[in-house]
């Protein structure tokens, strides 16, 4: 298979900058409860549907995936930056991690209770992001549970936008919009957080957190 520009380059701006960014937000949960209350929502609703892996995608240096491991749930770690692997996996020996593309997952069809994608989809290519959504539905299980975080873009009339992003090319989108592709990939939206920025805030785009669920077999759509 030919590797994909976008892809090459973001795993190549992100091997660079893994040691900074580790240390940048290796604590960022703490400062975040509204983040931390989403992610135990969503921890509550994989539990209570059985025992299903949950996989961290877009780990980075996997602080987030030993947060979901903290709450309960049987979480691993992905992430196309090899240098993330590394750090994840001397920071959190206890835990998998593992290097892989979101595009085409290692992980065979129907197996996990959860996904989280935690601003990892910010930098797929707008035309790219059905197939990624595709393989969050491929490998989640019947009532499986995705959880994804991203930025929003400036209203409706905006499905998508480029943003200035520190390491990579990013871009926010319309939750509407998203929530939209996420159905026709087969995850039907449950619940929606929508954080306002702060004063303080670097980038002044609201954060958007969608809940969606996988239908259950023999479940119509």
């Amino acid at each position: 298979m030919v590797e994909h520009d976008a892809f090459r380059a973001t795993r190549e701006a992100y091997d660079a900058a893994a040691v900074t960014y580790a240390q940048l937000f290796r604590d960022s949960l703490h400062d975040r409860p509204l983040d931390r209350a989403i992610m135990s929502a969503f921890a509550e609703v994989v539990r209570a549907g059985g025992d299903g892996r949950v996989a961290d995608l877009g780990c980075g240096p996997g602080h987030v995936t030993a947060h979901l491991d903290e709450l309960g749930l049987p979480a691993f770690g992905v992430d196309a930056s090899p240098a993330m692997i590394g750090l994840a996996r001397q920071a959190y020996p206890g835990l998998q991690f593992d290097v892989g593309s979101m595009a085409a997952l290692d992980i065979p069809d129907g197996v996990l209770g959860g996904v989280l994608s935690r601003w990892s989809v910010i930098h797929t290519p707008p035309q790219e992001l059905p197939v990624v959504l595709a393989e969050f539905h491929r490998v989640l299980a019947p009532g499986g549970h995705l959880l994804i975080g991203f930025s929003a873009s400036d209203g409706p009339s905006h499905p998508t936008q480029v943003f200035d992003h520190t390491v990579a090319p990013a871009y926010r989108w319309s939750p509407d919009h998203l929530a939209a592709v996420l159905r026709t990939s087969g995850l039907t939206e449950v619940a929606r957080m929508v954080r306002e920025p702060e004063p303080t805030d670097r980038r002044q785009f609201q954060e958007i957190h969608l809940l969606a669920r996988k239908a259950r077999a023999g479940a119509a759509r």
